[in-house]
């Protein structure tokens, strides 16, 4: 045998030595997709099917694409570096760069990073006049991607109102000034390079007849241009060879279009569908749970994840209480695994939100274990977390010039570079704080300084809010709230200010200061009042302490989506709860008649899949949303693990109700403290069936006797309150 087809198995071997025709692989996860692609191009090469100047090979991280070319120059005497193995948007740039002329750019054209783009944006909205507080440069930017990765430029974009006109016209204006400067941002560089080839007929014709095999990898990625890029390429008889996995398309956010797998299928007419099926990543308990949860999709091509390595340890579930509960169970865990000779570094803990870290991260500092956050910023140093921070700082300490520098035009409040500098020269000659110094700058900039003054005098004014209270108004009246709901991908800075709020609330309750009344309050000064400062004192520890150094043996911390390509020894997958995994914005979202549910499904699978030897999977009872304690059911995704494969490391719970004793009880009177059950024996955080409702669980009561009524979070059919003396609730 060919010694490079040695170490594949039967599935791998038959897709390598495909004969030359389109063909689609379906690898799952850790099924070897890097070493069939390889391998097939080795193939191809060694058996004089095609030159290496034949080759296109295109994947979408440039790791990935290092990884390819260091694995085939390992297996065949060649120059790798001269063939055309790269990302979507490097093999784009190297093609306007050869052809630049004929793409109508310099030579020495510039590419605009996201940062660098929307800096333009911003410059060209200045010399518009636009305000940039309608027109946020941030949403503008994801405005333009969006059209370029649908092919469509200004003048094709469909706009039905003042304000979408108004749109299109600065997209316009936008591609003109670029062309003009001569620089190009990354959406650019593929649609540039779909419409060059598209137009220009001999030099399509020269790259069709020059590559004869091109090979793509994460094919469930790709988008709609890219997908039309490629079938551009292949029209001239190449042969595609698209390896990817529809139960592992993620990223319908960023564009990636999943139906690109069946449509390749069709218009190909592609006979050779290979499913490579057999995982060297994961323990059979672990792949079988998988199985179980993505055939509930019921669009996808299909396939069944399989191992030698044996069934493995049972995936342990684990019902806690609370958030703060869940996390502080995870830390001991963590520490027993420790002690059991895992290293940390090979411990991932997964959450469905970024705002999810904060109590993992919070548990995590008390118990002193270094960690690291993969793919995205702690908590404590996240940009919206920062800034409202500043606020209230500002509220303790008007006279904190960094504070106040980050926020005094932040929201946009028209405060411009020349006032500052203004501000900052008058302080200087009192020798006082930017604060202290405004009554002395003149001019329209100093009426909106003036304004920005009174602002903090309002948010001074509440200081005597318990600390929960404080921060949600701050994040309202500083109109943070507001500026993070006009951006396109804003709930995610949303949903981290919220978690603010939450951890304030955590915080009162772990180490507020209690009033004469035993009352435990916000405030800023006085004798039994200094939560704030406390509490600023506190997410400074948080942001600077624990940070794992490079090479330190640190817990991994990540969202699912940060987690897709990676692997560990051990993964917890926390917040398993029915609107936080799945999310509840998926419930109703139907992109396209698709599910939104299946896309978190998918997401899931991706979840499970990242664990080589134990996983564990938790959720909560309750969880706090705006401060306020929320009861949630069970997450769906836990009913589709079959019950042979888990081991419940608290009673059995699942979707028919809550297992753990100490969940509170309630009786029927305004006291929502109350422990007892009252005469109807139902109580807050029991799960109940309704015949027209269906299964919820009683997250509120008031009232006694014949005018008890509970509120009951129904998911899918929202939250209702029902008058329990004519509600026909019972015990689920």
């Amino acid at each position: 045998m060919n010694p490079l087809l040695e170490l594949l198995n039967a599935p791998q071997l038959a897709a390598v030595t495909l004969p030359p025709a389109h063909a689609l692989i379906l690898a799952g996860a850790g099924s070897g997709k890097t070493r069939v692609l390889t391998t097939r191009i080795a193939w191809l090469i060694s058996t004089g099917q095609v030159s290496p100047p034949g080759v296109l090979a295109v994947t979408f991280t440039n790791k990935a694409a290092k990884e390819m070319q260091t694995r085939l120059a390992a297996m065949l005497p060649i120059n790798v570096k001269g063939m055309w193995i790269g990302t979507f948007h490097g093999l784009c740039n190297r093609l306007l760069r050869a052809h630049y002329r004929d793409a109508g750019l310099p030579q020495l054209f510039q590419i605009l990073d996201s940062a660098d783009q929307q800096s333009s944006v911003k410059r060209l909205l200045k010399s518009l006049n636009v305000d940039d507080e309608k027109f946020p440069p941030r949403e503008l930017c994801h405005f333009i991607n969006a059209q370029k990765e649908q092919g469509l430029r200004a003048a094709a974009v469909e706009a039905y109102d003042d304000w979408a006109r108004k749109r299109v016209g600065l997209y316009e204006a936008y591609e003109a000034q670029c062309q003009r400067e001569g620089v190009v941002d990354f959406a650019e560089l593929l649609l540039r390079s779909y419409e060059l080839l598209e137009r220009n007929e001999p030099l399509r014709r020269h790259y069709q007849e020059r590559f004869r095999h091109i090979l793509v990898d994460e094919f469930q990625d790709t988008n709609k241009l890219q997908y039309r890029w490629l079938r551009l390429l292949a029209g001239g008889g190449a042969k595609l060879f698209c390896v990817g996995d529809d139960d592992q398309s993620i990223y319908a956010f960023r564009g990636a279009d999943v139906g690109n797998m069946a449509d390749f299928e069709r218009e190909f007419k592609v006979e050779n569908l290979i499913r490579l099926e057999q995982n060297y990543r994961s323990h059979g308990n672990i792949l079988d749970a998988a199985n179980a949860i993505i055939k509930n999709n019921p669009s996808r091509l299909g396939k069944n994840l399989w191992t030698e390595a044996g069934s493995g340890e049972p995936i342990r579930i684990y019902e806690s209480y609370s958030d703060g509960d869940e996390a502080r169970w995870i830390v001991e865990e963590v520490k027993a695994l420790s002690r059991d000779g895992h290293a940390r570094a090979e411990i991932a803990l997964l959450y469905r939100s970024n705002a999810q870290s904060r109590a993992l991260e919070h548990a995590l500092f008390n118990a002193g274990l270094p960690y690291r956050v993969y793919g995205g910023l702690r908590f404590f140093e996240r940009a919206e977390i920062k800034h409202a921070l500043a606020y209230l700082r500002l509220i303790a300490n008007t006279d904190d010039d960094t504070a106040f520098a980050r926020v005094v035009n932040f929201p946009a409040r028209g405060i411009g570079a020349r006032s500052i500098e203004a501000l900052q020269d008058a302080a200087k000659a009192a020798n006082s704080s930017l604060h202290a110094a405004i009554p002395q700058v003149a001019g329209a900039g100093g009426a909106k300084l003036a304004a920005f003054a009174q602002l903090i005098v309002k948010l001074r004014e509440a200081a005597d809010l318990p600390l929960p209270e404080l921060v949600d108004h701050v994040v309202e009246l500083s109109l943070l709230r507001a500026h993070y709901q006009n951006e396109k991908e804003g709930q995610e800075r949303l949903a981290n200010l919220d978690e603010l709020i939450n951890a304030a609330a955590s915080f009162v309750a772990e180490e507020g200061v209690p009033n004469q009344d035993g009352e435990i309050t916000g405030g800023i000064s006085g004798e039994f009042g200094n939560d704030l400062s406390s509490f600023l004192a506190h997410a400074s520890l948080e942001a600077g302490e624990h940070q794992a150094g490079e090479g330190d043996d640190a817990l991994q911390l990540m969202t699912v989506h940060s987690a897709k390509g990676l692997e560990f020894n051990v993964v917890f997958i926390s917040g398993l709860e029915d609107g936080l995994f799945p999310h509840e914005n998926s419930m109703s979202d139907t992109r396209d008649g698709k599910s939104g549910l299946e896309e978190e499904r998918r997401l899931m699978y991706v979840a499970v899949t990242r664990a080589r030897q134990r996983l564990y999977l938790s959720f909560a009872q309750t969880r706090m949303l705006h401060g306020q304690t929320r009861y949630n059911l069970p997450s769906r995704f836990l009913d589709e693990v079959p019950e042979e494969l888990v081991k419940w490391l608290t009673p059995r719970a699942g979707r028919g109700g809550f297992a753990a004793p100490s969940a509170p009880t309630y009786s029927a009177t305004p006291r929502r403290s109350e422990s007892s059950r009252g005469d109807s024996g139902f109580r807050i955080g029991q799960s109940v069936m309704h015949p027209k409702f269906g299964l919820g669980v009683i997250i509120n009561a008031e009232g006694s006797g014949t005018d008890a009524r509970v509120q009951v979070n129904f998911g899918g059919a929202g939250v209702k309150w029902l008058a329990l003396s004519v509600a026909k609730l019972e015990a689920a």
